[in-house]
């Protein structure tokens, strides 16, 4: 038996080595996804699988071609789709039966040169947009919202958890609004409607915006840990912004969630989120809450067996877990429309370091973790031996 839990990119590898039982490995581990993104298209299983195998058969001859050998399954299952497409646009023409008739409706709303040349345009922006995300989020996005995979099949694919799916996809959705904002108000149409800033209130209580780490700034010092860091805080479809000063660790972990940089080992933000899931519980969202004097207060929302519950929290933790667990960040619109909140220190003048914070990290993780060596505990995690 050819052990399946090597990598794509060395299967692949062993596979351009003429090891066909590499090659069929790669298959095999992804063809339950390439069948069911086939048989959406298709409607049967019966022409799902066979569109798979006339996939394989092309990944085989054109494997030489691929470009990122670890990406192995989002190609093989575009291959599927490319293929699937092809055959029910062929359907569609010879035997309608099979497909449907949806054909003959679309066909009365097909665009005109000009519609065609703006939606042209409007494709190669979004795909610029996309092009310009982190590597992590750009997979997810591509993946979930292109190709059509659920969160359990990105998670398969990239080999993470549906956490951290949903958290690369709220963070991917977070960067590209500012991108895509013009599109939204620029598009055609009969009604135009003006997007508002996401707000929401409790009987009796504040009004909540929702926000997004936009960026980590940080002081320029040879020695990271006498750094000055802070988390912004920015307003969905809004202006207005939040600094909150956080530690050095507190800040490379947001930078490397923010990049969606891949750590050997769960972190403890992962940890904490996959104990929740564990014990039946979800973080619903967290909420910057109060400042009293120069100390910022949060708290996180758990949905759980026994019902909703709030756990108090220091501001970095609570996002650090809500990017995690892709919950949605409240900040109360009184902190937002505060001046001595919201302008503070001068905090504006820091340059960005959320790449400097996040390539650090994994500059660390090549240097040593290597040099660490490692025995499985009992609970199958490496433990360090000094």
């Amino acid at each position: 038996m050819y052990d399946c839990a090597a990598g794509d990119a060395r299967l692949v590898e062993e596979a351009l080595g003429g090891d066909k039982d590499a090659f069929a490995a790669l298959v095999t581990r992804h063809w339950a996804t390439a069948v069911a993104l086939a048989a959406r298209v298709l409607g049967t299983p019966d022409l799902a699988r066979d569109a798979a195998q006339e996939a394989a058969v092309a990944a085989l001859v054109g494997l030489d071609r691929l470009r990122a050998p670890a990406r192995f399954g989002a190609w093989f299952c575009g291959i599927t789709l490319n293929v699937a497409r092809g055959w029910a646009r062929q359907l569609r023409t010879e035997r309608p039966a099979v497909i449907g008739d949806r054909a003959t409706d679309r066909a009365s709303h097909e665009p005109g040169p000009d519609e065609r040349a703006e939606l042209a345009e409007l494709a190669a922006t979004v795909r610029a947009a996309v092009a310009q995300l982190a590597d992590g989020q750009r997979d997810a996005v591509l993946l979930f919202y292109l190709q059509g995979l659920t969160h359990r099949e990105v998670a398969a694919e990239l080999a993470i958890s549906i956490g951290a799916v949903k958290a690369r996809l709220h963070q991917a959705r977070a960067a590209l609004t500012p991108a895509l904002a013009p599109l939204a108000s620029a598009s055609p149409g009969p009604v135009k409607h003006t997007k508002e800033p996401v707000m929401t209130t409790t009987a009796g209580g504040p009004a909540w915006a929702e926000v997004s780490v936009t960026d980590i700034r940080s002081s320029d010092d040879s020695n990271p840990l006498n750094r000055q860091h802070v988390m912004v805080l920015t307003e969905r479809d809004g202006p207005r912004r939040l600094p909150i000063w956080v530690g050095p660790v507190e800040a490379t972990v947001l930078a490397v969630s923010l990049q969606s940089v891949e750590m050997p080992r769960p972190m403890t933000y992962q940890m904490t989120a996959a104990l929740l899931e564990a014990s039946g519980s979800r973080v619903s969202e967290v909420r910057i809450t109060r400042l009293a004097g120069e100390i910022f207060y949060a708290v996180v929302i758990v949905d759980g067996p026994a019902g909703q519950r709030e756990v108090d929290a220091r501001p970095s933790d609570a996002v650090n877990l809500a990017l995690v667990a892709g919950a949605p960040i409240l900040a109360d619109g009184a902190l937002l429309d505060d001046p001595g909140a919201s302008r503070r220190d001068e905090w504006q003048d820091l340059p960005s370091g959320t790449a400097a914070l996040a390539a650090e990290a994994v500059e660390w993780k090549k240097r040593f973790a290597p040099a660490a060596s490692h025995h499985v505990g009992p609970g199958g995690q490496g433990e360090v031996q000094q």
